[in-house]
């Protein structure tokens, strides 16, 4: 298994560029609800709790984000909503959660480190490197995939409790066959994607639309 550290911060550090922030996103791949991205600039350290959010269990995500907003430099989140992306697609309406998360973060970092997400920014040129699965290798880009991951998982808990009979908070707005059932039976809600095929098909069945 790779191991995550601070070798991609370290080569920005070792440039001058002493703020680091690491971006990571959850959400894009699901069929209802917002996308969701993080930044986080952590203080150098030895050692570091943070991997992948993917590779923990949701009582480690949540324990780990706790310690990340207790002890990071900075963070924030940001989101684009299911609108955005039915609106922008998927990958630009992460680019726009990603910059509300950076515009809230309360600094300007020097450098970015994110996962295979090649940010681009109106002042022109900014040290980034996007390599992919630096959520595995970076524990910026780790910390930041975990508070992305724990804030969704929120908010599609709440979602559940505005929106009964989807199942979002066991799902997540995912593609599980509980989900698909749900759509098929009381179509689309309005935290769904409708641009997103599974969605579309399940919403024109429902209005007469295929045979």
């Amino acid at each position: 298994m790779t191991r995550a550290g601070f070798a991609l911060e370290r080569a920005f550090w070792a440039r001058g560029l002493e703020a680091v922030a690491g971006v990571d996103e959850a959400g894009r791949g699901a069929w209802a609800g917002p996308v969701v991205a993080a930044v986080v600039v952590l203080r150098e350290a030895d050692e570091l709790p943070y991997r992948d959010s993917k590779a923990l269990s949701p009582a480690a995500r949540e324990r780990l984000a706790a310690h990340v907003r207790a002890t990071a430099r900075a963070w924030a989140v940001g989101e684009a909503d299911a609108g955005e992306v039915d609106a922008l697609g998927p990958l630009r309406a992460t680019h726009v959660a990603a910059h509300r998360a950076i515009a809230a973060l309360g600094l300007v970092p020097d450098a970015y480190v994110t996962d295979y997400l090649k940010l681009e920014f109106a002042s022109g040129a900014v040290p980034l490197v996007a390599p992919p699965r630096a959520d595995a290798t970076s524990w910026t880009v780790a910390a930041a995939s975990i508070l992305a991951k724990t804030h969704r998982d929120a908010r599609m808990r709440a979602a559940a409790a505005a929106f009964p009979g989807y199942g979002f908070d066991r799902h997540k707005g995912y593609g599980a066959p509980a989900h698909r059932a749900a759509l098929a039976a009381r179509g689309p809600c309005l935290l769904h994607r409708r641009s997103y095929r599974p969605v579309a098909a399940c919403a024109a069945s429902l209005l007469g639309g295929t045979t």
